[in-house]
């Protein structure tokens, strides 16, 4: 291998890839070993395996958060957490490599995933060669992946034409704080995908002013804000300030990642204060700010907007992140036409991934939480259906129905009583163990998880339709339901 040429060309050219690693444990190992004396770097390892030394296990990445490192490992021979390695990735600069370490190329999908018991509601590890046969897939159809498959020749990948990068993002980041200083009284609004600076930029902002208070769903989010604020860093909880009753003169309140934070409680806090920045992810491990752009925004008077689109860390045509945003579908929904009449269909992983894939954009654009987590659970957790609209390649609207209910009496009981919590079950437990109803445990039901319907397809009947086919088509169900946050 060329490793330290194809490296340093990287670097000229500002830009990062993945290798994909395939077969058996100890030729894998020897593999790895092989990298790190080719190339000097942090070599940050994220893994559950007891193979591997000096290790972070995935769950425990959100540490590292707001670092940078240079080269990483991702360990996905026992499990793929796949917001871990999105989080990964997001902190390595340019010029670095992301190994990803996979049981053998053949066998594979066929391999017990120990993520599963975060989000298929299993007591052992189940297959999942829906979201497998999807990454294979990527990482053959795209050149610019390295791939190296035990017993077969390294596929190297395809050289690149690119210019010696250089950075744009400062330039942006200056641009739109000299709009934001000279702002009058009013909400902007500051989109950007992970990467961007926002939250760097925010605290710029705040450093300008002795009188800005910031708040968030959580102090521990703000960190890289609190550091470019410097002393002016005044934090102060959501609810903490709609409860004061005599407020800090503020001149600017900053709201960080305000998709994360209830409409209702946003709405009081913009009318409390002159000048307001809410900042939001629109695509990300941990969500999707979308829905917030779409539903919340369009309420407010004298919205400005901006958006941050050079990342700081790498190049605009960085191959690793092109990559993942097609792995873990971070791109957004497409808007759609409806022409003609509008088809109600039911999707699975097996007969109709594709439409499932426009399905899950979809969700992703109006629910915040929406994650890499549920594209897994969608993909290939038991008992899940799905209801489209619109065509296979044009979907308008999805309906995400979960399997529930059907325990015994007697662990129906239990629930009752408040002994046991078996995983799932939501509605069907809470009838039994809030509202008292014990049989409901029992009762074979389906629980409306997601619904959406395309902002430019609504007021159409669509949403209804998608409700009334699922309901016809529940056979051998006792009731639907949905829960959701109110």
């Amino acid at each position: 291998m060329r490793l330290p040429a194809i490296t340093a060309a990287m670097q000229r050219a500002g830009i990062r890839r993945l290798c994909v690693i395939a077969g058996e444990a100890e030729w894998a190992m020897q593999q790895t070993a092989d990298w790190r004396a080719a190339l000097s770097g942090d070599w940050l390892t994220l893994s559950d395996s007891q193979d591997v030394a000096q290790r972070v296990a995935p769950a425990a990445l959100r540490t590292l958060l707001g670092r940078e490192f240079l080269h990483a490992i991702f360990d996905a021979r026992e499990g793929f957490h796949a917001e871990a390695f999105a989080a990964l990735a997001g902190t390595l600069r340019a010029s670095s490599w992301l190994l990803l370490l996979t049981p053998p190329w053949q066998s594979w999908a066929a391999e017990p995933d120990a993520d599963s018991l975060r989000w298929a509601d299993v007591a052992e590890p189940i297959a999942t060669p829906n979201f497998t046969r999807h990454l294979q897939h990527l990482i053959l159809q795209d050149p610019q992946v390295m791939v190296l498959r035990q017993h077969q020749p390294i596929r190297e990948p395809a050289s690149l034409t690119l210019l010696d990068w250089q950075c744009q993002a400062p330039q942006q980041q200056a641009q739109i704080l000299q709009q934001l200083l000279a702002m009058p009284p009013g909400v902007a609004v500051i989109t950007a995908a992970r990467g961007r600076g926002k939250s760097a930029l925010a605290g710029m902002l705040a450093q300008q002013h002795q009188h800005c208070l910031v708040t968030a769903p959580a102090k521990v989010s703000t960190q890289v804000l609190a550091e470019f604020a410097g002393e002016h860093f005044h934090f102060m909880a959501p609810d903490a300030i709609l409860a004061a009753e005599d407020l800090p003169q503020a001149q600017w309140l900053i709201v960080d990642e305000a998709a994360a934070i209830p409409a209702p409680v946003l709405h009081q806090l913009v009318q409390r204060f002159p000048r307001v920045l809410l900042t939001t992810t629109v695509q990300g491990y941990e969500g999707t700010g979308r829905g917030f752009m779409l539903r919340f925004c369009a309420t407010l008077p004298q919205v400005r907007y901006f958006q941050l689109d050079e990342p700081l860390r790498w190049s605009a045509s960085d191959p690793l992140e092109q990559w993942l945003s097609q792995a873990l579908l971070f791109e957004d929904a497409a808007e759609r036409t409806a022409d003609g009449e509008t088809t109600i269909f039911p999707a699975t992983p097996q007969n109709a991934i594709r439409s499932l894939e426009e399905g899950y954009r979809l969700l992703a654009s109006a629910h915040y939480r929406t994650s890499p987590l549920d594209l897994r659970r969608m993909l290939d957790a038991p008992g899940m259906q799905f209801w489209l609209a619109g065509q296979s390649d044009s979907v308008v609207g999805a309906l995400w129905l979960v399997e529930e209910g059907g325990l015994d009496p007697q662990l129906a009981e239990a629930v009752w009583a408040g002994l046991r919590r078996p995983r799932g079950n939501l509605v069907a437990q809470s009838m039994a163990a809030h509202a008292g109803f014990t049989e409901a445990a029992t009762l074979r039901s389906q629980r409306i998880s997601r619904i959406a319907v395309q902002a430019a397809q609504r007021q159409r009947g669509i949403g209804k339709a998608l409700v009334e086919a699922a309901q016809q088509q529940a056979q051998g169900c006792d009731f639907l339901s949905v829960s959701f946050g109110y």
